[in-house]
């Protein structure tokens, strides 16, 4: 059994993140503790479930417990060369570098993944699928060859709902057949770990909305992942392609079929076994074809700096016991791309350029 608890102030000086940050003393409304269990009744079957609680800014109502992940984790072949399993329920997807583990502090390089990547106004939708997941290890004298493929159905949230802009209207969102797919190696005990990941991910809006037809949602990305590690320091670099859109409409307002990319470049620097600080470029943007934003602030759809963001990150950690993490970091950020809907429901009152401090405290068993 283990378990975690974080809870984080966010500051801003212009825009929200996580509740009203930009207010007062700031926003405490960043809040993950989870539970999770996991035993082993024959040497080849796993059981193993977690349940999260997550606050992250709005009202504060997206923090029910809910089931972050339940597999049962049979390994039909296990041996010193290679692995071969399958797990059964709600699995973490295998999504870039960090997305199976992004909800334990323990195990982020900074409090805040970088949004290009690692989306938090939409992380229903990459956290995990239900369904069934194949896993493979074989292992090389100097490597590690893994490769995970799950099938089922993804999760579509009200996060998701609210930055499609369908919440206003009435009608269901409701999760369709997807896969996703991972193929990782690390060599030379990791020093050198390099990934692709992609998926397709699929949802159905049921519309009760007199005149108006039902849609469907797609998201297919990309994910390309490189990181080099030495004793003391490691260099990340991650890049996405990500084509998503809806479709089938009757209006043709709500259809749309864009590709945007991300990238980041992440420097991580152990001082000793407590300390670690960070530097990191984020970049994201959000249609390939306009890359500023003009045209789609000129179909008066929204301002153009809502359709970018460049973060530059501070960061530092400070481990004093192992059961304790302490994390402060500073983000500057040019644009808007990745900032939470529930949290700044007119884009057209948010600022181009804006900074955020964050602090916070980790706990676990």
């Amino acid at each position: 059994m283990h378990g975690f608890l974080s809870q984080a102030l966010i500051i801003t000086d212009e825009n929200n993140f996580f509740g009203p940050s930009s207010e007062d003393e700031g926003s405490f409304k960043f809040t993950e503790i989870g539970a999770n269990v996991s035993l082993r009744p024959h040497e080849d079957v796993l059981l193993a479930a977690q349940v999260l609680s997550r606050r992250a800014g709005d009202d504060g109502s997206d923090a029910r417990p809910v089931l972050d992940y339940g597999v049962v984790d049979y390994q039909m072949l296990s041996d010193q060369k290679r692995t071969f399993g399958i797990q059964v329920g709600r699995f973490k997807n295998p999504f870039g570098f960090y997305n199976q583990t992004r909800d334990v502090a323990f195990t982020r390089p900074s409090i805040l993944l970088p949004q290009s990547i690692y989306f938090d106004r939409t992380r229903s939708l990459a956290l995990s699928g239900d369904g069934i997941s194949l896993y493979h290890e074989e292992r090389f004298n100097r490597g590690l060859l893994r490769t995970q493929i799950g099938f089922g159905q993804a999760q579509a949230g009200d996060d998701l709902r609210r930055t499609l802009r369908l919440d206003s209207i009435d009608g269901s969102l409701d999760p369709r057949e997807s896969a996703i797919g991972q193929i990782r190696y690390e060599h030379d005990g990791g020093r050198i770990i390099a990934a692709i990941s992609t998926a397709s991910a699929n949802a159905r809006f049921d519309s009760s909305t007199p005149g108006l037809s039902d849609g469907d949602f797609f998201f297919k990305p990309w994910v390309f992942s490189l990181q080099y590690n030495q004793e003391n320091w490691s260099l990340t670099g991650e890049y996405a392609w990500r084509n998503s859109g809806l479709e089938d409409f009757n209006n043709p307002a709500f259809n749309f079929d864009v590709t945007g990319e991300s990238w980041y470049v992440q420097y991580t620097r152990r001082i000793d076994e407590d300390w670690q600080w960070l530097v990191r470029y984020d970049s994201l943007i959000s249609n390939r074809d306009d890359t500023s934003g003009k045209e789609y602030e000129a179909s008066g759809m929204g301002p153009a700096h809502s359709q970018f963001a460049d973060d530059i990150t501070l960061g530092l950690q400070w481990t004093p016991h192992p059961r304790l993490l302490l994390a402060g970091e500073y983000h500057h950020v040019d644009g808007t791309g990745w900032l939470p809907v529930q949290d700044n429901p007119d884009p057209s009152e948010t600022s181009r350029r804006w900074n955020m401090l964050l602090f916070q405290l980790s706990l676990r068993f």
